[in-house]
């Protein structure tokens, strides 16, 4: 098996990947609070982590993917009063779209996606067990998690005795350190509650993905309960700091063997968020832009590595992709296929050197570069043709891109009502040419270039494509 290297967020600095049990990882990976239409940041974590599963698989290891829903927060509670709608009737329409926008991006499906909701007597055991031991406290209103009893808090993210790091909310005066963390917030006048023997409440969000990784992935008989924790790089602190304190102190085991965090989307150089009016719904890129455009556009800089987002940038990737669906169109047809161990070996290589996506592409540059000269020297050999066949399948396999049929790539956003009247001028055009009309062929050129349609006469007739 080849050796895997990722960057591990707790010792900042890339390892050697080794998994708790032979061939196979499981990982976790912080999903979205459904309360609102996903957004880029939203697709740049799960595009992220999408590639360490495929580059996993591809590395011949069974993979548990998981990734959690947050139906229980805050946000979904104004969000429930605001639209007097249900819990159920927010979190189940804002799961169903999430999911949707995930398929238009091509992410593997998860093995496990468990809810808050589903899980709540795992969040109560474990406040149980937490405050038998006094690591947690009851306060008038909450119960909190006194951090000042885990002597090793603190040494995910390195941060826990910044001063500035801690945030700052009105100073509640009962609890025990400032830093101390919310676990059960007890039931106030029409809000959302559940039953427990502490007292009726909800729990906090810290808590939620401890428990859910203790019931449904968690080694009992391992030092640590999974391989890999992932999010994006704001949770760190204090988010996965909590979740690790946690659960060190509730099972006397570490969390995760490795954490990885992805880096921010930044949009006019700032950090994405709505609180700057600068968020950008990915329902609303993929109006204008296909899933498997954004997700190379989102893979072009490293996972590590925040992405300031704009249109030039998204645009040069679309052209960058379109040379890859050239290739494809050059070899359309083609069934049977020939492996090239050398290309894939040589990608494969790179990803595994946490998942180094800037060579990667690189090399599938070089691939596309070479395809079309050995295609114009030698435009009838059928095994150069099966090659590049098995290299695009091989792409698509391990990057997520280049699955698409080659000419439905290039009709991106034409509605069908424009592509019948498309073909009908296609049509129109061809009798034109039989009857040696060129006028009037040309004509029809210029309307079709006027409505961004750019026509190619092959020796298979003629195709075309949306500019």
């Amino acid at each position: 098996m080849k050796k895997i290297f990722l960057y591990d967020s707790s010792k900042k600095e890339k390892v050697e990947f080794k998994s708790i049990k032979e061939n196979l990882v499981k990982i976790y990976v912080c999903g979205p609070t459904v309360y609102d239409d996903s957004h880029l940041g939203h697709a740049r974590s799960a595009i992220a982590f999408d590639l360490l599963h495929r580059v996993l698989k591809a590395n011949s290891y069974e993979v548990v993917m998981t990734k959690n829903f947050t139906d229980i927060d805050d946000k979904i509670i104004a969000k429930m009063n605001k639209e007097n709608k249900s819990l159920e009737e927010i979190t189940s329409f804002y799961i169903n779209a999430y999911k949707n926008d995930m398929k238009f991006l091509n992410i593997l499906e998860n093995s496990l996606e468990p809810k808050a909701t589903q899980n709540l007597e795992s969040m109560k055991s474990m406040i149980d067990n937490l405050l038998s031991k006094d690591i947690a406290y009851k306060t008038s209103d909450t119960i909190y998690f006194d951090v000042s009893k885990d002597s090793s808090y603190g040494s995910l993210s390195k941060k826990a005795n910044d001063e500035n790091s801690i945030a700052r909310v009105e100073e509640n005066l009962e609890k025990r350190n400032s830093a101390d963390f919310a676990l059960w917030k007890f039931e106030k006048a029409n809000e959302l509650s559940f039953d427990a023997s502490f007292g009726k409440g909800r729990p906090g969000w810290h808590l939620e993905c401890s428990a859910m990784i203790d019931k449904h992935l968690a080694y009992k008989d391992e030092s640590f309960q999974i391989d890999i924790h992932c999010g994006g790089a704001d949770l760190l602190f204090p988010h996965h700091e909590n979740e690790a304190s946690q659960t060190r102190c509730a099972t006397n085991q570490t969390l995760a063997k490795y954490w990885m965090h992805n880096g921010f989307v930044n949009i006019d150089g700032e950090k994405m968020s709505k609180s700057l009016g600068n968020s950008f719904f990915l329902k609303d890129v993929l109006k204008s832009y296909s899933g498997e455009v954004i997700r190379f556009y989102l893979l072009s800089t490293s996972y590590r590595a925040d992405l300031n987002f704009n249109e030039e940038d998204l645009l040069s990737s679309k052209r960058r992709l379109d040379k890859l669906y050239r290739v494809k169109k050059r070899v359309y047809g083609v069934s049977s296929k020939i492996e090239d161990k050398m290309f894939k070996d040589e990608l494969l290589n790179f990803l595994n050197d946490d998942l180094n996506t800037s060579k990667a592409l690189s090399i599938i540059d070089e691939f596309i570069q070479k395809a079309n000269d050995s295609l114009n020297t030698n435009p009838k050999d059928k095994n150069l043709k099966q090659q590049i066949v098995s290299n695009i399948d091989y792409i698509e396999e391990l990057l997520g891109f280049g699955g698409s049929d080659a000419y439905n790539y290039f009709q991106f956003g034409i509605d069908e009502a424009l592509k019948t009247k498309i073909e009908d001028l296609l049509k129109q055009r061809d009798i034109a040419k039989q009857n040696k009309d060129y006028a009037l062929s040309d004509k029809i050129r210029d309307e079709l270039k006027n409505m961004d349609i750019s026509l190619m006469d092959s020796s298979n007739g003629t195709v075309w494509e949306k500019l």
